[in-house]
């Protein structure tokens, strides 16, 4: 059966559809196929069932801490995490936000073809059953779990694995140094399971600020989880019921491994003949205006590599169907897009680490402003989590050009920041804020004189 559409929409991720019911908004005939759940990476096996687990893991934490405000009573030793009740509560609330998205769709007169598509040429679409007639195709299949040439690699679980056990493991292994391992690694030793990060670099989560990659890594020892950087992960094999790796020549017995070396470009073999440009991970090469190098094929989110986040990836897709359905010339900018990393304790960044702005700057009149403090909420208790924070300022004006925070709350206030840093905000504008009192977030304001000021000689 032959089907003529506007827009056709292959993955139905976050930025699929996002993209499909912006286009179907402006008028446009929608079609858009997923061959797995609605919702993608995110809403399925990634963003929220990780945070679910996340919470659930900070219940032991949350009762010593309670201990410390007098409460009696509450002993940990008889607390006892049910693994099923787990699973069944997490499932039920991963099927109903899929329900939302199918129901969505529905609403805004999206036709949803369940299967796989494949790119016929640039106007036409198959599926099982169908061929769709389009003036235009998205591509947005998001990513997938990174293959390594590690030998015995494939015995090692997946994160997608990690959300669906049916019991907690008594040792884990993490491999990777990415926020996929940093989040598990925090989340399964909080529910007391002896963690072993290993990793090739010598700090965890490259790309972020150094000062808080150093202060992630003390942080993650002082829990008790054994890190072990600069690590060449040779092998793994299977001994019996258990697991073992081989690092620098030393093996090491576990439960369970999991591979968290990071995620590519998902790419199927939706097109054969039409070579769409690639990048060095086989990501689709996409301009500013997502499109690819083949006229009428546009790509977003994951599958393009650029700033994988699910926020992102929808920016994108309303985007797109913005300037092709309303005469719109919308760029996503990626610069100011504020990130977070659910570790233990977690993380929020925005704009330039410190290196970056030395960069890109020149070390011209960098200003670095720094704050690390005990918070409130750990007055009585002997296990202290400080909160750092630093501020980036370049220039005469000193405009604020990086924020990066580690501690409680770091992701909920860095989000605050990122809509005066998206309309140029200087350290002023902080300067003249008066703080609500007393927070956390108050030390932002309060952040009178710079720590160092970098110069062109690099002093």
């Amino acid at each position: 059966m032959k089907l003529n559409f506007d827009l056709v929409v292959i993955g139905g991720g976050s930025g699929g559809i996002a993209c499909a019911r912006r286009a179907s908004e402006y008028g446009a005939k929608v079609a858009l196929i997923e061959g797995d759940r609605l919702g993608g990476t995110c809403v399925i096996r990634g963003c929220i069932p990780k945070k679910l687990m996340m919470y659930a893991s900070t219940g032991i934490d949350s009762i010593h801490n309670i201990n410390t405000f007098c409460w009696e009573g509450i002993n940990v030793r008889d607390l006892h995490f049910n693994t099923s009740l787990w699973q069944k509560k997490k499932t039920e609330e991963i099927k109903r936000l899929e329900d939302i998205y199918e129901k969505l769709l529905l609403s805004s007169n999206v036709r949803l073809f369940r299967g796989f598509g494949f790119i016929d040429d640039s106007s036409k679409v198959k599926t099982e059953n169908e061929i769709l007639s389009t003036e235009r195709i998205v591509i947005a299949t998001g990513g997938k779990p990174v293959k390594d040439s590690i030998s015995g690699l494939n015995l090692a679980s997946t994160s997608n694995d990690i959300l669906e056990l049916d019991h907690l493991p008594e040792e884990l292994a993490v491999l990777g140094s990415g926020y996929i391992a940093v989040e598990f690694a925090s989340i399964l030793s909080n529910f007391g399971i002896n963690v072993s990060l290993f990793f090739r670099s010598d700090l965890p989560l490259k790309g972020f600020d150094k000062d808080i990659r150093k202060r992630l890594f003390g942080h993650m020892e002082s829990l008790g989880i054994s890190m072990y950087p600069n690590s060449n992960i040779q092998k793994i094999e299977k001994s019996c019921k258990k697991l073992t790796v081989t690092v620098d020549g030393h093996r090491k017995q576990f439960d369970k491994i999991l591979n968290a070396l990071g995620r590519s470009p998902n790419v199927p073999e939706i097109e054969k003949s039409l070579n769409i440009a690639r990048g060095k991970i086989g990501e689709i090469l996409v301009n500013d205006f997502n499109e690819t190098s083949i006229p009428n094929i546009f790509a977003i989110g994951d599958v393009t590599n650029r700033l994988n986040l699910t926020p992102v990836a929808i920016a994108e897709g309303r985007a797109l169907a913005e300037n092709e359905f309303n005469n719109g010339k919308l760029k996503v900018e990626h610069q100011s897009v504020a990130s977070a990393v659910f570790s233990n304790p977690p993380i929020g960044s925005l704009g330039l680490t410190e290196v970056e702005a030395q960069k890109k700057f020149e070390n011209q009149n960098i200003k670095i402003f720094e704050s690390e403090f005990n918070p409130m909420k750990y007055s009585f208790s002997s296990k202290k989590k400080k909160i750092y924070i630093k501020i980036i300022a370049q220039g005469i004006d000193n405009k604020i050009v990086g924020a990066h925070m580690i501690g409680d709350d770091s992701p909920e206030i860095i989000q605050t920041l990122a809509i005066p840093f998206k309309m140029g905000m200087r350290k002023s504008d902080l300067d003249n804020t008066i703080a609500v009192h007393p927070t956390s977030a108050e030390e932002l304001v309060l952040l009178r004189k710079p720590t160092r000021v970098l110069q062109s000689n690099g002093s």
